[in-house]
């Protein structure tokens, strides 16, 4: 280990710090492979349906301009796994590694920060799909009930949402779209990081001195 927490080694034996990512250390086939191998739902399918295939489902349907934010919605997974949903809240740390590897990955990639609201609404919508088409007859309601996207999954077999994952990337961000970045662009990426380590270090300082306050109200 170094000040930067354990590393992992990715599917193209790559180094990777899940806990401080770089964005010139995100690499699209290490994504693409990761998410191809990765069940939804914590594996409790009627048969393997991958987050490979659900980005992809997502991407082809969303609008023009979200296409690729929704393809890499899920990105973060490819290092750090799919979660089930009554999970994550839980998990210590957790939400926090999957934000900074999102913005690793969408500096990467050229995305806007923020999720666009037409990408989760899709998320939504597939997600009843999946419910209807790749899960078990429910024991009772989900807490989620919107209109299905209306799509036919495929439950491809992992290697068949690999080539299909990249293949969509390569048409959404061109023969460049995995270049590494140069020197100079590393440098502004890694001022990008840093400031938003301190943003996120300054909103987590006052969420507890707001926490701390009401504490001390509560007790007088």
């Amino acid at each position: 280990m170094n000040g930067r927490g354990d590393w992992m080694q990715t599917a193209t034996g790559r180094q990777f710090w899940p806990l401080d990512p770089r964005p010139h250390e995100v690499f699209i086939e290490d994504i693409a492979h990761a998410l191809s191998m990765i069940c939804r739902f914590g594996g409790h399918c009627r048969r393997f349906y991958s987050v490979a295939e659900h980005s992809v489902l997502i991407s082809r349907a969303a609008a023009a301009e979200h296409k690729r934010w929704a393809l890499l919605h899920d990105a973060p997974e490819g290092y750090i796994g799919d979660k089930i949903r009554p999970l994550k809240p839980h998990l210590i740390g957790y939400r926090e590694a999957e934000q900074k590897i999102m913005r690793a990955i969408a500096v990467r990639f050229d995305l806007h920060l923020d999720q666009p609201a037409g990408v989760k609404a899709l998320d939504l919508a597939l997600l009843m799909d999946e419910r209807d088409q790749a899960m078990s007859e429910p024991p009772q309601a989900w807490d989620v009930d919107v209109a299905p996207l209306g799509v036919d999954l495929q439950f491809w077999s992992p290697s068949r949402a690999k080539r299909e994952f990249l293949s969509d990337f390569k048409k959404l961000w061109g023969r460049n779209g995995n270049k590494q970045p140069g020197a100079r662009r590393r440098r502004r990426i890694d001022c990008i990081r840093r400031f938003h380590a301190r943003l996120l270090h300054r909103l987590a300082t006052a969420r507890r001195l707001a926490k701390y306050r009401r504490s001390g109200v509560a007790r007088s």
